[in-house]
C-alpha cells in the first residue's frame, strides 16, 4: 500500500479556501503519540479555514485523520490552525 503525502494533501484541501495562498505554510513535528502540522495562513484567512462555529477546521480534521494508515503502529495526526491570537 502506497505511504500518503499528509503535508500534501492539506495542502491541497486548504489552498482553496483561503485568498493569500502564498502566505500558507505547513509545519510538522512529531512525539510519542501524534505527528502535529500547524497550519499558518495569512491573518485575514484564519476565520475562512476555521469557519463557523469551526466546522470547516473539524472536517479537515476528519479528513487528515481518516488519510492516516491504519497499522497499529502509526501514530494518530493532530492538525493545528494558527490563530495568531496567541
Amino acid at each position: 500500500m502506497t505511504e500518503i503525502n499528509i503535508e500534501g494533501l492539506i495542502r491541497s484541501l486548504v489552498t482553496p479556501l483561503i485568498g493569500h495562498p502564498d502566505a500558507l505554510s505547513i509545519t510538522q513535528s512529531e512525539d510519542d503519540r501524534f505527528q502535529r502540522y500547524v497550519v499558518d495562513v495569512h491573518p485575514q484567512d484564519v476565520g475562512r479555514l476555521i469557519g463557523r462555529q469551526g466546522h470547516i477546521a473539524s472536517a479537515l480534521r476528519t479528513i487528515v485523520e481518516g488519510a492516516r494508515p491504519r497499522r497499529s503502529n502509526s501514530k494518530r495526526i493532530r492538525l493545528l490552525i494558527n490563530d495568531h491570537r496567541h
